[in-house]
């Protein structure tokens, strides 16, 4: 999640200022550019307990420490480091504590990749000698929720106290999951429509090649990405399927309609939070929202809000592919290399929405609602969902082929599928591999997963 805001903007008197603010986002395929985000988990490595915010080597000191030696700026909320920010990237908190880099937009996989490595070699200088581990995984395998420590960022305290209302495994989320992400361009309105449709049909795909959380309070759960399922019991007013963007009609202004009624957490003024946990961002702009009587919102109150919708895609001024489980330095790269080949390429774009375009509503809640338990074997139109994953697969290696991007290393980017090809085709999800390992080498124990899984 994002840092504190810089600034407010405009304010906003009208309803097309917020369709605006989407439509800037329009570019042309030139300026196209991939931005990689992903989490990890902090832990001691003597004790593999997750790292508070103000204990000996902890969350503050990873972060000043990166600071000093590297050169970030820190941002702070009051007296606390809270986030870092260099060039267009950026390191910030999920509430857990989870370590998260935002990385800079770029123009392929292989400077994304580049700054993966950049940012875990430089997080391991630090890390090393305040006996500070990190793993990739998308739910925390050891350790209850009440044994997490809470980061002291006031929009998170908000969102705490609103969570159980919701679901039962808000804070689940909020605590223990990481994910990796990738954030994606669009040209025209269409171009968005149909990006966000081949993302929103086909995530359970990426969910299923990247399912990497069979654990939870040390045993397992029953489920290969048990992040996903959390997911489904969060808050229904942000999360899930989004049956409009496959409607007539779906556009910037339908999605504005959507995140004016998705229920606010907060408003930011003054460097302070005010809890409006539960108001109408429709009651903000007619300047009758009880948390700020008579004030009237700001375009960066408008971003802060889109920030807030949680779906396995989000739109912003770019489109968000949310569904993978967090997975070691192999994995980071390959879900910039999945998505860009789908979609920075026509007629992979076009050949992937032909594969998905006439699936139901039911099939979508279904494979939402499956994927998370069988990963890749899920039952599928008479086939497991491995098939249609080979697929998928085949169009993005095609995608990328096509964009003939070559690094310095002398391959293009069709290189960071090989470890999707390699789980496709063997059936075999990091979390399937983890399993067998539990029951067999690691004895019935999840603690070597610390040790043979960080980074």
């Amino acid at each position: 999640m994002s840092g504190p805001p810089a600034g407010r903007g405009e304010p906003v008197t009208d309803r097309r200022q917020l369709v605006a603010y989407l439509e800037a986002g329009c570019k042309p395929e030139t300026a196209f550019r991939i931005g990689t985000e992903h989490e990890k988990f902090g832990f001691h490595r003597a004790t593999l307990r997750p790292l508070a915010y103000d204990e000996p080597g902890g969350i503050r000191a990873l972060l000043e420490g990166l600071a000093g030696r590297f050169g970030w700026e820190i941002l702070r909320e009051g007296d606390n480091p809270i986030a870092l920010r260099q060039g267009g990237a950026s390191i910030t908190l999920e509430p857990g504590g989870q370590f998260e880099l935002s990385g800079a937009p770029v123009e392929d996989i292989h400077a994304t990749c580049c700054e993966i490595h950049t940012h875990l070699e430089q997080v391991r200088q630090i890390a090393e000698p305040l006996g500070v581990g990190m793993l990739g995984m998308g739910f925390q395998p050891k350790w209850r929720r009440e044994e997490i420590p809470w980061m002291p960022k006031a929009r998170y305290a908000i969102m705490r106290r609103w969570m159980p209302r919701r679901g039962d495994r808000g804070l689940d989320m909020m605590l223990r999951t990481c994910t990796i992400q990738v954030n994606l361009d669009f040209s025209s309105e269409a171009d968005m429509v149909k990006k966000f449709r081949v993302g929103l049909a086909l995530q359970p795909v990426a969910t299923a090649l990247f399912a990497n959380s069979p654990f939870a309070d040390g045993r397992p759960t029953g489920y290969l990405s048990y992040r996903s399922h959390v997911w489904n019991d969060t808050d229904p007013d942000r999360c899930g399927i989004l049956p409009f963007v496959f409607e007539e009609g779906m556009g910037f202004e339908r999605y504005v309609d959507y995140v004016l009624d998705v229920p606010m957490y907060f408003v930011y003024r003054d460097g302070r939070y005010i809890d409006a946990a539960g108001q109408s961002f429709r009651d903000f702009l007619a300047g009758r929202l009880p948390a700020l009587p008579g004030e009237i919102p700001t375009i960066s109150d408008w971003a802060d809000h889109l920030t807030t919708v949680f779906t396995e895609v989000r739109l912003k001024r770019y489109l968000e592919m949310r569904g993978a489980d967090g997975g070691r330095w192999q994995k980071l790269c390959g879900l910039p290399a999945l998505w860009t080949g789908l979609l920075y390429h026509r007629p992979s774009l076009d050949a992937a929405w032909d594969l998905c375009r006439d699936w139901t509503l039911e099939e979508h809640h279904y494979l939402r609602r499956e994927v998370p338990r069988l990963g890749l074997r899920t039952p599928f139109r008479g086939r497991p969902l491995r098939e249609t994953a080979l697929e998928v697969l085949a169009l993005a290696d095609a995608g990328l082929a096509a964009r003939n991007r070559v690094g310095v290393a002398g391959h293009d980017e069709t290189y960071y599928l090989a470890n999707l090809w390699r789980i496709a085709g063997t059936g075999i999800t990091p979390a399937e591999e983890k399993l067998k390992k539990y029951h067999e080498r690691w004895g019935g124990s999840v603690d070597p997963v610390f040790h043979e899984y960080a980074y």
